[in-house]
């Protein structure tokens, strides 16, 4: 038995489903309000940007989220929500439109400082001209946010 647990404690492993790799001194998380300082403001955009990314923090990290500052914060702003012609047929004339949000992020980790970073992380997606806006920014809203939150995640915890 004393072997079973030499051993045990020599050759432990520790597994991530995620591949985060965040330092272990952290205990706590915390995501401040993001703000909407984008040109073309969208409601509820800001509160739907901090729940989600409070909500991947719990699910594929064992920090603990609080309010205030925790052991790792972010905070930022949305940046940017807006589109623009993709692809130029004939003249003026757009064949394709591209919806893009932008966030801006600072990340602060009290108990590794030079993990901190300050970024602006942007994803899109390319629609028929024909499409209206309102139809593809019903469509594709969830879709980018998802990305860009994985996005943050992966350059705070994996270290892209």
């Amino acid at each position: 038995m004393l072997l079973c647990m030499i051993c045990y404690s020599c050759f432990s492993v520790n597994y991530s489903t995620t591949g985060a790799n965040f330092p272990t001194e952290a205990k706590t998380a915390s995501v401040q309000y993001f703000e909407n300082q984008a040109r073309n403001q969208e409601a509820g955009l800001n509160q739907r940007v901090t729940d989600n990314l409070k909500d991947y923090i719990q699910a594929n990290t064992p920090l603990v989220l609080i309010n205030g500052t925790g052991d790792v914060d972010f905070e930022g702003a949305i940046t940017g929500f807006e589109v623009r012609p993709a692809a130029i047929v004939s003249g003026d004339e757009a064949a394709k439109n591209r919806f893009t949000i932008t966030i801006k992020v600072k990340f602060t980790c009290d108990v590794k400082p030079d993990l901190n970073f300050e970024s602006s992380f942007s994803r899109y997606e390319d629609y028929d001209a024909n499409t209206d806006f309102e139809t593809a920014k019903a469509t594709y809203t969830d879709d980018i946010l998802k990305l860009l939150i994985e996005d943050i995640f992966n350059k705070a915890f994996v270290n892209w």
